[in-house]
């Protein structure tokens, strides 16, 4: 699960000085809720949530499980609490639910379509995450079938046209290599003569970056006529969505990273019901 101090920081921001519409209108009632997905896909979010209201001394009955893929009208989470805990914690809830089920869903679409297409790569996000979600955001993708890729700057050597504007290519690869024994070296390239430079060089993994299929397809051959093909492992990236996703599932490219999936999240639809009013608290 995410770090419990960090999802209290949610609970913190919405409420710095507690609920001061329920604290003046609600006593010590208890009540029946449960949260409900308004439409199909692939929930995430639920093991987050459940954390928050239990924290607040609310009993959880889970319905369903993160990554199941639920119906419309499908009940995911008993509750059976004070109400004033219950609406303490639901709008941050369901914001964590919405956000991450939205991630979770489209990346399963992403997976299927490739999995359909008998293609054998992977798909894989990006660290295109919003400021402070980038954890909830990768946990959704991993959820939904995908490869989180990078958590952080601190997570993987990553060497991008930034950095290649500082420093030649050739020469980035090998001071890379000689810092990073344990870790793999990754190159953005944006030519197929490029990505032989990187290779040679010693690069493990290559992004082709905002290539066309017909150039991603160079590029492999490229790697293949001098003899660096399956030397090291080929990720395609830039502007790929559901439309243009499978001209890239080309033979040869190990890894599709999107970013679209967590820098334009459509918020799944879930909401929570007061279903009734329980025993007043002694």
């Amino acid at each position: 699960m995410i770090d419990p101090e960090y999802l209290l920081s949610f609970i913190r921001e919405d409420a710095p000085f507690g609920d001061i519409t329920s604290d003046a209108v609600i006593g010590d009632t208890r009540c029946r809720a449960r949260i409900v997905a308004r439409e199909e896909g692939v929930i995430a979010g639920l093991e987050e949530a459940a954390f928050l209201f239990r924290h607040y001394g609310v009993t959880v009955d889970p319905r369903a499980a993160d990554g199941d893929t639920v119906r419309e009208e499908t009940t995911v989470l008993d509750l059976e609490g004070p109400a004033r805990s219950i609406l303490l914690v639901e709008r941050t809830a369901l914001n964590i639910i919405g956000r991450m089920s939205g991630i979770a869903t489209r990346t399963r679409g992403f997976v299927h379509l490739l999995g359909h297409a008998g293609c054998g790569c992977r798909i894989a996000a990006t660290r295109k995450t919003a400021p402070g979600l980038r954890i909830p955001d990768k946990k959704a993708v991993a959820i939904g079938g995908g490869a989180p890729h990078r958590l952080s700057l601190s997570d993987g050597i990553l060497i991008k046209d930034n950095h290649l504007a500082l420093v030649p290519l050739a020469e980035a690869v090998r001071a890379a290599k000689r810092v990073s024994c344990y870790r793999k070296v990754e190159v953005e390239v944006t030519t197929p003569e490029e990505a032989a430079v990187a290779a040679d060089a010693g690069a493990d993994i290559l992004l082709l970056d905002n290539m066309t299929p017909g150039q991603v397809k160079a590029t492999i051959s490229l790697l293949e006529d001098q003899g660096m093909g399956g030397r090291v492992l080929i990720e395609v990236s830039g502007g790929i969505d559901e439309e243009n996703l499978l001209s890239f599932a080309l033979p040869g490219v190990d890894l599709i990273s999107a970013g679209v999936l967590t820098h334009s999240v459509k918020n799944f639809d879930v909401s929570l019901d007061i279903a009734s009013k329980s025993h007043e608290k002694p």
